[in-house]
């Protein structure tokens, strides 16, 4: 306890307080590591985003239509330059000669970056086949999407209008092979198949009356 004293000049010593003490937060070694590895991986994810970001390639991309079969040519491509399209697995412009001179596995939109799956050098047409496009609306096709292989069956539907070609009975079948289906619009669907060559004119004839129903038997 302090006590006030007299000096002889009439002045009285106020009352002296002790020294405050503060005392001083320990930092924890294992949270200052923590802080500094968070630190670190921040740093290193903005560097990677940065860097994901920059990183552009020269790919081909489709500048006009070219249909199904048509062999492409150099005029049908433009290069574009795409950023982090690594998982996309275009095909890059340096390999365009590689592309011009095949023939389009299915029908190229324009603005779709290229793919090498889009091209083929087998002929779409085997030995004595023709390709034959049909007509349908969605809820006439056996999937949402049919892909450039996949098996089907063109079966004919009964005759209601007694017009039809009586050699062609309810029920006929005729096995075909998807070449490619596109959407035009309004609900409809154009399916290009390849046909055995004797089977052309009566699946055209059943096609004009609407008499063929699409069965898929084997997706690629």
């Amino acid at each position: 306890m302090s006590l006030a004293t007299h000096n002889g000049t009439g002045s009285v010593d106020a009352p002296v307080s002790p020294p405050r003490v503060v005392r001083q937060r320990r930092v924890r070694p294992g949270l200052l590591g923590l802080a500094i590895l968070l630190i670190a991986l921040g740093g290193l994810g903005a560097a990677f985003a940065v860097t994901s970001v920059r990183a552009t390639g020269s790919y081909l991309a489709v500048a006009r239509p070219v249909e199904v079969g048509r062999e492409v040519t150099a005029a049908d491509l433009i290069t574009v330059q795409v950023a982090g399209g690594q998982g996309l697995r275009p095909v890059p412009a340096g390999r365009l000669d590689e592309v011009v001179g095949k023939r389009a596995a299915v029908t190229l939109v324009p603005g779709t970056l290229l793919t090498l799956g889009q091209v083929t050098d087998n002929p779409l047409l085997g030995p004595d086949q023709q390709q034959i496009a049909l007509g349908l609306k969605t809820a006439q096709v056996p999937a949402r999407q049919l892909h450039p292989g996949d098996k089907v069956l063109l079966v004919s539907t009964p005759d209601r209008s007694n017009t039809g070609d009586p050699a062609v009975v309810a029920g006929t079948r005729f096995s075909a092979t998807v070449i490619d289906m596109v959407s035009p619009g309004n609900d409809d669907k154009v399916l290009y198949l390849a046909l055995p060559t004797r089977d052309v004119p009566a699946v055209v004839a059943l096609t004009a009356q609407a008499r063929i129903a699409v069965v898929l038997t084997e997706a690629a």
